[in-house]
């Protein structure tokens, strides 16, 4: 990509993932199978880091998922030492439904520094709205803003529907609903959850899958101002899902704030 097309904005990546070097290449496998689809890259924070500077990216929201109970704590400190080693990371920690203490676990989260807490409904196979998980929010309404992938035609545990209901029963939890609020099922994300407060939407993982009208219509849909960039890395490459966003026709003044001021603002960056 030209330089010239991004020199001029400011990029922030609101939704990308690391994982230990040991375990990043297995990992980043088994999410593209998961999806069935080609990965782009190795999650690793090198990459990850190489992948952004191609588009002048200065920060990351990075995170990783707890498939597992036991997972838990050693995912939160892994994330923590690489946001200690790359001042450049914005991290969210990870808890899951079935954890013997959720308490400790938002407690580590914040003492490591971290920033919110991410959570795969498809992944960690429960229902969004459960009320296992509920006893998650009830803990972080008014702590940590929370980053939740939403939708899969495949699967029910994280469709748009619950998401609402999520909002509906804590509606002061701060939601970024990924991947335009429903992973290939933006149809039923723009029906149940445009226009609810506390509700933000990253555009990563959806702009391959629809046409750049569709996506624009999305994006006035839910508000300019509601939306952020993300890459999904190591789903996508940077410099791909730039030059996807772009294609929107959105003015420069509405590319600059949901490539970076919207979150700026929301994450209270300077």
């Amino acid at each position: 990509m030209d330089k010239e097309i991004y020199e001029n904005y400011e990029i922030i990546d609101a939704h990308s993932h690391i994982f230990p070097e040991k375990i990043a290449e297995n990992a980043t496998v088994n999410i593209g199978k998961f999806y069935d689809l080609h990965m782009e890259s190795c999650g690793i924070s090198r990459k990850l880091i190489e992948s952004g500077s191609s588009i002048g990216v200065t920060k990351y929201l990075v995170c990783s998922t707890a498939t597992t109970p036991h997972q838990i704590s050693s995912i939160n400190s892994f994330i923590g030492r690489e946001c200690e080693l790359n001042p450049c990371f914005i991290g969210f920690g990870t808890t899951h439904p079935d954890s013997e203490d959720i308490s400790a676990d938002v407690e580590q989260i914040k003492s490591l520094g971290l920033h919110g807490v991410k959570l795969h409904p498809d992944f960690q196979k429960f229902d969004a709205d459960s009320p296992e998980a509920f006893r998650i929010y009830e803990i972080i309404e008014d702590e940590l803003p929370m980053l939740i992938h939403c939708g899969d035609p495949r699967y029910d545990y994280s469709a748009p529907a619950r998401i609402a209901n999520i909002h509906k029963n804590f509606p002061k939890l701060k939601i970024l609903a990924a991947h335009f609020g429903g992973y290939q099922r933006w149809d039923e994300a723009e029906e149940y959850l445009a226009g609810l407060d506390n509700v933000k939407f990253d555009v990563s993982s959806s702009l391959a899958f629809m046409t750049p009208e569709r996506a624009a219509h999305l994006v006035r849909k839910y508000g300019v101002e509601n939306c952020f960039f993300g890459s999904d890395f190591p789903m996508w490459s940077h410099e791909e899902e730039l030059g996807r966003f772009l294609a929107l026709g959105l003015s420069q003044k509405e590319n600059q704030l949901i490539l970076a001021d919207n979150f700026k603002e929301y994450m209270g960056i300077q």
